[in-house]
């Protein structure tokens, strides 16, 4: 069951667990992913419910949304158990390229309504979320104060794109 929500009444939530590590989810041919994200905003642009997602243009994750220029955020509600933070751990350190994340992590999928990338029983706090705009960020253009997370031949050497995500639907999976 899904209580629909206004998303700004969750914002707080939101930006608070981002930093332990929310859930990203994306899919395409059939194949769903999940990353661990730690960076994000919520607001409004052009008069809509944005969220805006940065993924590196090198992870599976990058690849899926520009097949299908949707992804769902999902969060958990208040502090993150231990059995998700271990989801939130193995999501962000292998890549779905390699295995399904997401069996391996033994979470609960639940489809949703209007995007194609399910939401995550286990994270509830939803936005399901259709690629509006995105733009790569250049490493030359970023402040040298953040270099720090652009670490030369790693995988972190590799730029973001910001996907701005209009808000379609928002939810908590009951």
């Amino acid at each position: 069951m899904k209580k629909e929500i206004n998303p700004f009444d969750y914002a707080g939530d939101i930006i608070k667990a981002l930093p332990a590590g929310i859930l990203l989810t994306s899919e395409a041919e059939d194949c769903v992913n999940a990353m661990t994200i730690g960076w994000g905003t919520l607001g409004i642009e052009w008069g809509i419910p944005i969220f805006a997602a940065y993924v590196r243009t090198n992870r599976f994750t990058h690849d899926l949304i520009e097949r299908t220029g949707e992804f769902t955020v999902c969060a958990p509600l208040g502090k993150l158990t231990k059995e998700a933070a271990k989801v939130v751990g193995l999501c962000g350190t292998k890549s779905g390229r390699d295995m399904d994340k997401l069996a391996k992590a033994g979470v609960h999928l639940v489809e949703a309504d209007i995007v194609r990338p399910p939401a995550i029983k286990e994270f509830p706090l939803t936005l399901e979320c259709r690629v509006v705009f995105s733009q790569l960020q250049p490493i030359n253009d970023i402040n040298r104060r953040f270099e720090k997370f652009y670490v030369p031949n790693t995988a972190h050497s590799e730029p973001h794109v910001a996907y701005y995500g209009e808000i379609l639907k928002a939810y908590i999976i009951e």
